[in-house]
């Protein structure tokens, strides 16, 4: 059994972070917490997916924006079509594409920054080792 992946990382933004990820990318809200310990938070995700985002936010500190353009996920989307809703639904929820810092993710996809400067890469192509 192959074990399931956790992206973590915390923000000073969680209710943009949600719309980006939930509204624009279309994943789910798979859990959400307040005043754990001090840090509020939320996981998203494909119910089945063997991955999912974990977004924190610990009250009365703030972590500032991503320390660089080439902080990246990259989700790839082998089919043409489904490429293209991901790309619109990104683009119907308000949020435009940006360059690519490194110009190889714009022959085939499409990058947008979240709220905190973190990006995120729709690539039109299938992912091989």
């Amino acid at each position: 059994m192959l074990p399931i992946l956790r992206v973590a990382r915390p923000s000073d933004n969680l209710d943009a972070l949600l719309r980006f990820y939930e509204q624009g990318l279309g994943l789910s809200v798979l859990y959400r917490f307040e005043d754990h310990g001090g840090f509020d938070g939320v996981m998203l995700g494909h119910p089945s997916a063997p991955y999912h985002f974990e977004f924190t936010a610990k009250r009365g500190h703030a972590v500032g924006r991503a320390p660089t353009e080439d902080n990246l996920l990259v989700f790839y989307f082998p089919d043409v079509g489904e490429w293209t809703k991901a790309v619109q639904r990104m683009r119907n929820a308000g949020f435009a594409p940006v360059a690519a810092y490194n110009p190889y993710w714009d022959r085939n996809g499409v990058t947008f920054e979240d709220p905190d400067g973190y990006r995120v890469v729709l690539q039109n192509a299938a992912w091989s080792r």
